[in-house]
């Protein structure tokens, strides 16, 4: 994905337009055909602020190794850390397999106004950069009982329908309403409970690596970014400072030197295809090399220890109740944990190639839509439960004969809605009249829509959207009929010929990108059971996919390709000073 971006805000208005910022609480009721979208805004595209910190796990590690370290840093973590309140949370399940285990989501804010020490190389507050949103969305997720880890990354530019409580918006723009919305937005939209949040900023990414020494990465091509200010023109392993790191993971127009092109002047190399994407590769691997940087050097050395408090922890935020007794008990029980042999997933995408996504007459930039089977199966892997399991609560999903569902037509192609009623009647669901709403745009997303964030109903909704394989997301808002969900057609979905209560594509197509659609495919071929398809592309794969706007869906966990940066070989210290 290349091109200009959309301003900071991931879609119109920004943080700043005079639109309603009504508690979660009293977000207006909408139609069941859509969010409604802000008012289109004139800011500037700031693509070169992007930034993803994909540091965060390790930073946590830091943090809760050295506040088990002795009674002093218990004490001057309780003043040093910034609590905020943040709503939503969920409670820890109790029983079953999923007893205990926790979801940290930390999210790296893009906030200028809120640094200690103003800096031209990051925007400045008082130029206009005010945004503030989530570059970084990471979800870690810990499993006492196995003593395990595994994270997971939503991508910054992923369409969802209740980013903000005014409607549809990218992820990243969540933030813009404070960290309740952006909980509330993986909760409501995705089912993953969330228990603790954690936020960071591009002060504090620097200042971890720097008091660590600085650390050390390979570049196996030199290397350019004109909006992060990387620029590496000399291949070969370097030692690089908390800036020169902060320039790294920040790098999303990342420009590789191809034979043929001058090798100092590297404005004219070619660009990295999806940036948000491919940036996320990289950063995962940076974030491996800082978490075997931070166990090569160990903690529990007084001296160091402090120097990562002292310069970390004024810009963290956390929680209010992330209380220390819950840090030091995260670092007993994971302190052994080898962070390159954890799961480190990407929720697969469908990114668009038609430009700029036009939602309700609003301009949202570069989007990237859901994809399914594929991410609910990467969200049970991530969680570790099983398919046709409430990932809220742990428990399984109703049977189809208990959910009563209507469908409403989103499309203005009434048949789509019908064919869909069809599908989701022959697979046991209770469906009942829906009827139409007006189009929200060229290309949208099927919304499974539930009207009480209750465990029965998102349970009752995850169900249904389990049936269904395409772009399809869930959705809090308002049902028809009086059905306990309602599913609002979309460009590009197909009902499955198995309902999720009685098993799904296997969760090892979750990793294969666009051949796990033809799996799908075949499995509902195989099966001898009509499925009532409304769009090609899910049956058909890449090609479709592209015909109807997007590339094939991403992978969950893609490979790094050969100009990416990454650890350097054993015993190599890397070169320091000028790149």
């Amino acid at each position: 994905m290349t091109g200009s971006e959309p301003n900071e805000e991931g879609g119109p208005g920004g943080p700043n337009a005079k639109a309603s910022r009504r508690p979660r609480h009293a977000r207006p009721r909408r139609t069941s055909g859509g969010a409604g979208a802000a008012a289109p805004g004139s800011g500037k595209r700031r693509g070169k602020h992007r930034w993803l910190k994909r540091t965060l796990v390790a930073l946590l590690a830091v943090i809760v190794l050295a506040a088990a370290g002795g009674a002093g840093y218990v004490w001057y973590l309780n003043h040093k850390v910034h609590r905020i309140v943040v709503k939503g949370l969920s409670q820890g399940q109790k029983s079953g397999p999923a007893a205990g285990t926790e979801n940290i989501l930390m999210v790296g804010s893009t906030t200028r106004c809120g640094l200690a020490h103003q800096t031209a190389a990051y925007g400045l507050c008082t130029q206009g950069v005010t945004g503030v949103n989530s570059d970084v969305v990471m979800i870690l997720h810990l499993n006492p009982n196995t003593k395990t880890v595994s994270v997971l990354s939503l991508p910054r530019d992923l369409f969802v329908p209740n980013a903000r409580s005014t409607g549809a918006y990218k992820i990243d723009a969540a933030l813009a309403q404070g960290p309740s919305q952006l909980v509330a937005v993986i909760e409501e939209d995705f089912g993953i409970p969330i228990q603790h949040y954690v936020e960071l900023n591009f002060d504090t990414f620097a200042a971890v690596v720097t008091a660590l020494g600085g650390i050390t990465m390979d570049f196996p091509d030199r290397l350019f970014d004109r909006y992060s200010g990387l620029r590496v023109l000399t291949p070969g392993c370097h030692h690089l400072t908390g800036v020169q790191a902060l320039q790294v993971v920040r790098a999303r127009h990342l420009q590789y030197w191809v034979t043929g092109q001058p090798t100092t002047y590297p404005y004219t190399w070619p660009q990295t295809p999806q940036s948000d994407l491919s940036r996320i590769v990289r950063d995962h691997e940076f974030l491996r090399v800082l978490a075997s940087t931070v166990a090569q050097r160990g903690l529990g050395s007084p001296g160091t220890d402090f120097n990562l408090l002292r310069t970390v922890l004024p810009d963290l935020t956390v929680d209010s109740g992330f209380s220390l007794t819950d840090l030091a008990d995260l670092a007993l029980t994971y302190h052994s944990i080898n962070i390159n042999k954890a799961p480190q997933l990407t929720l697969p995408v469908m990114v668009g190639t038609f430009g700029t996504y036009i939602y309700q007459g609003g301009d949202f930039g570069y989007i990237e839509f859901p994809t399914e089977p594929l991410d609910h199966n990467v969200v049970d892997r991530f969680l570790g439960v099983q398919a046709g399991t409430n990932t809220m609560t742990g428990a399984p999903l109703p049977a189809p004969s208990t959910v009563t569902v209507s469908v409403v037509d989103g499309t203005g192609t009434p048949s789509t809605a019908t064919a869909a009623s069809a599908g989701l009647g022959r697979l046991g669901f209770h469906v009942v009249a829906g009827g139409s709403t007006t189009p929200v745009a060229q290309q949208s997303e099927t919304l499974v829509t539930y009207a009480q964030q209750t465990p029965a109903d998102e349970a009752a909704a995850q169900a249904v959207a389990d049936s269904l394989s395409g772009a399809v997301i869930l959705d809090l808002g308002p049902t028809t009929s009086g059905a306990q969900v309602t599913v609002t057609t979309g460009t590009s979905f197909s009902v499955d010929a198995t309902a999720a209560a009685g098993g799904t594509v296997p969760a090892s197509t979750a990793t294969t990108g666009a051949a796990a659609t033809a799996t799908a495919a075949a499995a509902t071929a195989a099966a001898g059971t009509a499925s009532t398809t409304t769009s090609t592309t899910v049956a058909t794969g890449n090609q479709n996919a592209l015909n109807n706007g997007f590339q094939a869906p991403s992978a969950s966990n893609p490979g790094l390709t050969p100009w990416d940066p990454r650890a350097c070989p054993a015993g190599v210290t890397g070169n320091s000073g000028n790149w």
